[in-house]
């Protein structure tokens, strides 16, 4: 049996059919799932929380993946983002990247490849916040003198 992997993770995609349905899947996998329909709801919920993971669909009305990504990047640089599409280019794709996308995964999308890439986003955030920690304390011990 597999190890419940425990993230938090935010859907972003403007199909509301296709956001519940994959939200469901992965909260059947033990994780806690927040969505968003648009890019201007999922910069909103990004103030003040954390995710271990941000699935931010390409090809959106309003403000798109790539604009949406910039500005939640802006707001919380170390954030894990993987970009999700149904008609990605290279060119895309080689863009979300620069912009700070982790990875680029195409719909229909394979709940195996999704698991591991939140996997692998969650250690790589733990071992960030835990560089971070290291980081402050002797950044305290230090002007305290110690």
């Amino acid at each position: 049996m597999e190890e419940e992997l425990k993230a938090k993770v935010l859907l972003v995609d403007d199909e509301t059919d296709f956001l519940a349905t994959l939200a469901e899947r992965l909260e059947a996998r033990g994780l806690k799932v927040n969505t968003a329909a648009s890019g201007e709801d999922a910069v909103k919920k990004v103030d003040g929380q954390n995710f271990d993971l941000i699935i931010l669909d390409l090809a959106m009305p309003g403000i798109d993946g790539l604009e949406t990504l910039k500005l939640i990047k802006a707001k919380q640089p170390d954030t894990e983002i993987v970009m999700l599409s149904g008609q990605g280019s290279i060119k895309t794709s080689m863009e979300a990247m620069r912009l700070g996308a982790e990875d680029f995964i195409e719909k229909p999308v394979d709940i195996a490849e999704l698991m591991t890439k939140i996997s692998e986003a969650k250690s790589k955030r733990l071992l960030l916040m835990q560089s971070k920690s290291i980081k402050e304390i002797e950044k305290i011990l230090h002007a305290k003198g110690w």
